[in-house]
């Protein structure tokens, strides 16, 4: 069933099926009853457990009693045959009569034990024959998704045990394949694919996040330290001597086997900025991380350094603009046009940009082109939470993400904003916000929410307060631990003991799901799966925060745009 007939599946009965209005059924127009013709008569109201009159239902029992009240009696001989109940796959199910039903309100009820969590239709078809030779004037359809089996599906575990468990099944994700734990990363590169689909198609954001994951899994020994400098060096050394480079930026995608630019759209086939910021933040980590003396170690800081020191951040000021430029093509040139400006996912571009040794911005580029004059700000309040910066009810979840892998918030400011009063702020509005579930998506709760760029039953989308279409992807709620410690627990043990039979897999938890279709995600992505296990991290340690900020460079960067660090 496509996700379109899933999603409003009464769609289909838009012509010629009666849908109700108020407590009675709209009917289409029919001709006027002619000598010979029948009299009709019709369904007045139905119920399905006590919800009343709703053509798609969420949340109904798995037993669940249906009332259908028509306005005339009904051939109690014949009503099986015209009145029917399918399951997703439109398979015919039986149906009983209750014992409380009349000739003109019949009591109907499954015979057997309906699925959890599956989309069921009643359909009364037109023509069911009621006394007097009267017949039903229109078909009807009522449609409805069970209740979630709210079982646990894993034996309980401590907090502690369970987020420890989702570490190292996420990494997975990013291990190479000939690892111990076997894992996804590119076998000729070790660079980390785009998706868990992607064959030969690797992401330079996705890359910089997956080293930075690897980091979290040396600490937890969950590989060893030779091992993971082993994986991050090839990665490294592939990006240094085979990948094609555009003013030392990276573009978007890259063939993990060849090194060549994958293009991301038709005039984006060159360098993406804040994604060569991404993979920078991973390398700097990295090389923070293996600080020994050992050889290895050594080379692999010389490369890190080669590659960062490479990046021409002026560059992409576009001749001297006040403003960074995300893109830049040696076919298209600035074809693109799309300024990096805030709030986004992208202030780790502009603070790497001011921290570069070699091609490093001046403030007047962070204040006019990332904060706009101040026009970054917002102040407004949502869900009862003062917001700082950014979009109305702060967008999606990921631009509380991205930048803060490895920019530690806690304590830091600068003249628009307090970083972790932004964060915080911007989580509690998107937790609210669900916990409201003003569109009234089924599922949508305090253990199930979180809305941010993911995969949907359409593709992929960016899912936020203002663009809210049901789906949720765990990742928002799992990686905003560290600012709702306690909401973000309570998703993760939703996600895992009462959804973990549709949700957890090899590499963690599926990237998203709507429980309105219902529709769960069979993929995982990397930008989604990384910050699960960085921020879980951070927030138990604060281990990619303190290797990040670590950086001299980094410090510098931050004092010179106006950054105060407590």
């Amino acid at each position: 069933m496509s996700y379109l007939l899933n999603r409003r599946i009464c769609v289909f009965i838009l012509l010629g099926i009666g849908l109700l209005e108020g407590i009675s059924c709209k009917k289409s127009q029919h001709e006027p009853v002619q000598q010979d013709q029948p009299q009709v008569f019709h369904l007045q109201s139905f119920q399905i457990d006590q919800q009343q009159n709703v053509y798609q239902a969420f949340q109904v029992s798995r037993l669940p009693v249906i009332r259908l009240h028509f306005d005339h009696p009904v051939d109690r001989q014949q009503m099986f045959t015209y009145i029917q109940l399918y399951d997703h796959q439109h398979r015919l199910l039986p149906l009983q009569l209750l014992h409380q039903s009349n000739d003109s309100v019949l009591f109907l009820s499954p015979t057997d034990s309906l699925q959890a969590l599956s989309v069921y239709q009643l359909v009364v078809m037109k023509g069911l024959p009621g006394a007097g030779n009267a017949l039903l004037d229109n078909t009807y359809a009522m449609n409805w998704i069970t209740v979630i089996d709210s079982t646990d599906k894993f034996p309980r575990i401590s907090d502690s045990a369970l987020l420890t468990f989702i570490e190292q099944q996420t990494l997975r994700y990013f291990l190479d394949p000939a690892s111990t734990a076997g894992g996804l990363a590119h076998p000729v590169s070790g660079l980390i694919r785009e998706r868990s689909t992607s064959g030969d198609l690797c992401t330079t954001g996705g890359t910089g996040f997956g080293i930075m994951a690897i980091l979290a899994g040396i600490e937890r020994n969950f590989i060893s330290r030779a091992d993971g400098l082993n994986q991050i060096s090839r990665i490294v050394h592939f990006l240094a001597h085979t990948c094609t480079r555009y003013h030392g930026a990276f573009s978007h995608w890259i063939n993990g086997s060849t090194g060549a630019t994958i293009p991301f759209s038709a005039l984006d086939d060159g360098a993406d900025l804040v994604e060569t910021s991404y993979l920078m933040m991973g390398l700097l980590c990295a090389r923070q991380y293996f600080h020994s003396a050992d050889t290895a170690e050594q080379v692999l800081r010389q490369q890190i350094d080669s590659l960062w020191y490479g990046v021409e951040w002026t560059w992409f000021q576009q001749n001297g603009k006040s403003v960074l430029y995300w893109h830049w093509s040696p076919d298209h040139g600035w074809a693109m046009q799309v300024p990096v400006q805030g709030w986004n996912e992208a202030l780790i571009t502009y603070v790497l940009a001011a921290s570069s040794p070699t091609f490093a911005i001046d403030k007047k580029v962070y204040d006019s082109g990332w904060a706009r004059n101040g026009a970054i700000r917002n102040g407004q309040s949502y869900e009862g939470i003062t917001l700082p910066l950014g979009p109305a009810f702060g967008g999606p979840l990921f631009f509380a993400h991205y930048s803060f892998l490895g920019l530690d918030p806690h304590g830091l400011s600068d003249a628009y904003a307090d970083y972790w009063t932004q964060n915080v702020a911007h989580a509690e509005i998107n937790y609210r916000y669900c916990v409201d579930n003003p569109l009234h998506f089924n599922g949508y709760s305090a253990a199930c929410w979180g809305l941010t760029a993911s995969d949907d039953p359409s593709g992929y989308a960016v899912h936020s307060p203002a663009s809210d279409n049901g789906v949720i992807a765990p990742t928002a709620a799992v990686a905003s631990l560290p600012y709702l410690p306690d909401a973000s627990m309570q998703a993760i043990h939703f996600y895992y003991y009462t959804l973990g039979d549709h949700l957890w897999g090899a590499y963690g938890f599926a990237d998203a799901f709507d429980l309105s279709v219902p529709w769960f995600d069979d993929q995982y992505l990397a930008i989604d799966q990384a910050p699960q296990i960085i921020l879980i991290e951070n927030y138990r340690s604060g281990l990619l925060w303190r290797l990040f900020m670590s950086c001299p460079e980094v410090q510098q960067g931050l004092i010179k745009l106006g950054f105060t660090v407590h």
